[in-house]
């Protein structure tokens, strides 16, 4: 025997271990999430607040009738015993003695009613007490005399007995079966019951799910309003109050889409009126008697103010999708990484997958590489130090849509608080002291979101792993295509 193979680990048996760990972490989480849907959905409140309702109502509408119908069903039971008893007795009584035998028979296998002869040492066990059921047997007591006696077992036989006299001193037990006395239409109202409630709960879900639905969809508006979304239009149908909130929201969106193109109109305009006495303020300042120092001071700040108006032309700019064409992204990447290379504080690592084309627009393409990496310039290097390190990448991945292209631009620096990266996709937007006193207008990002989106692709913002800020741009319709020889 190998002993060795004894004392070796079971690793397939602890792999399993962890594997049903994990599994039931993963169930635990999913009934929290559910519970917390539960607990905090609006759907879910108002049903169970009409089940609540509707459980309340039919057990109350339940209880009256049973209330209701006590009375009469324990009349209603009195009479038949009492019937059953009395048209035996009479039977019993004006049949020959020798056909007795034979209506015994009859009566216990056609009409299910057993009669034994009563004696003195009979072992009877009283009835199980139930609804109305002390009411039943004084009223067959009060018809048949209060002689007659009740049993629920006699000598060791169940079944509903009842004793009854023919002559002065010959008695009997008549027993029938339980089944008899037992109301079925009790049964069939809990039935029907039961089916009145799961409709009424069906009914109570279209309810609520009719009244739940627009303001899922006004919710779903405004948060995609919140991410700078353009949400679709809202129906102005249904009801009043409902169409009317529809109506404010939909008015709401309209005006702000006209504020927002106002204000890059407004942006473009003061823009362009400004490079002539830039311009002219530039010649001015070569041509005058000053200093080297005060020159380059002065041309400093005209260059800072000439950077800011080209962000705001750049911000203002309208779609024009009649200028996309296929064009090399790969190519466009390695020039940007080739230029950035060439400045004396950052170090790029890129890793640029070749021949990858798609179709866009390439002064804007060029235009969103150069922001993102004179945003990493401005506020990513890395901490202690005057380096900028930048990750830049270009790969083709699948998605649903087909095949994407994937631009990744990651830096070493400090990072953006979770909060407020989707803040940064805002125009006018610098989160601390630092970037506030940084040169341009807060429009970097916000040029970047609005290209990306003209191009009909994805831009997301996160933290990198490790440290730094990650900034992930995905275009769609994207193709490998071979060098031209």
């Amino acid at each position: 025997m190998d002993f060795g193979k004894l004392v070796e680990p079971d690793n397939g048996g602890a792999h399993r271990r962890r594997s049903l760990s994990r599994v039931v972490s993963h169930l635990h989480w999913l009934l929290r999430q559910r519970l917390s849907a539960l607990k905090s959905g609006l759907f879910w409140r108002t049903f169970f607040l009409i089940a609540f309702i509707i459980t309340v109502s039919m057990a109350a509408w339940i209880a009256s009738v049973r209330f209701f119908d006590r009375a009469p069903q324990t009349e209603e039971l009195a009479a038949r015993i009492t019937s059953i008893v009395e048209i035996t007795r009479a039977a019993l009584m004006h049949s020959a003695p020798a056909m007795r035998t034979e209506l015994l028979f009859d009566l216990s296998s056609k009409e299910g009613i057993r009669i034994y002869p009563l004696e003195k040492n009979d072992k009877a066990e009283p009835l199980l007490d139930g609804a109305g059921l002390a009411e039943t047997l004084l009223l067959v007591q009060t018809q048949l005399g209060p002689e007659t006696r009740f049993a629920g077992k006699v000598n060791g036989v169940g079944g509903f007995w009842v004793s009854f006299k023919i002559e002065d001193d010959d008695e009997y037990w008549l027993m029938l079966e339980r089944t008899r006395l037992v109301r079925g239409v009790g049964w069939q109202w809990l039935g029907w019951a039961g089916i009145v409630m799961l409709l009424s709960l069906l009914g109570g879900v279209i309810i609520t799910r009719r009244i739940n639905l627009p303001l899922a969809r006004l919710t779903n508006s405004i948060r995609a309003m919140a991410r700078g979304e353009a949400p679709d239009p809202l129906p102005e149908n249904g009801a009043r109050e409902i169409a009317t909130a529809n109506r404010a929201f939909n008015q709401m969106v309209t005006d702000l889409k006209r504020i927002e193109t106002d204000r890059a109109l407004i942006l473009a305009g003061i823009s362009h009126d400004l490079r002539t006495p830039l311009t002219r303020m530039q010649l001015e300042v070569e041509m005058a008697d000053l200093s080297q120092e005060a020159r380059e001071g002065m041309q400093s700040d005209i260059s800072q103010m000439d950077a800011i108006i080209s962000q705001f032309l750049d911000f203002a700019k309208p779609a024009e999708a009649t200028n996309f064409t296929m064009l090399n992204l790969s190519e466009l990447m390695q020039d940007l990484t080739a230029r950035a290379s060439r400045l004396p504080d950052m170090k790029i690592n890129a890793q640029i997958d070749p021949n990858i084309h798609v179709v866009g627009n390439p002064v804007d393409l060029k235009r969103v590489l150069n922001n993102l990496v004179e945003n990493g310039r401005r506020y990513g290097r890395t901490p202690d130090s005057d380096l900028l390190e930048l990750d830049i990448k270009c790969k083709i991945e699948s998605g649903e849509g087909g095949k994407r292209a994937v631009l990744e631009v990651a830096d070493h620096g400090v990072g953006v608080p979770e909060s407020e990266i989707q803040q940064l996709k805002k125009p006018f937007t610098r989160l601390d002291a630092a970037r506030s006193q940084a040169n341009g207008a807060g429009l970097g990002l916000a040029i970047v979101d609005r290209v990306v989106a003209r191009h009909g692709g994805e831009f997301i913002l996160t933290n990198r792993a490790g440290g730094g800020f990650l900034v992930r741009i995905i275009l769609p319709g994207a193709k490998v295509k071979k060098a031209d020889k």
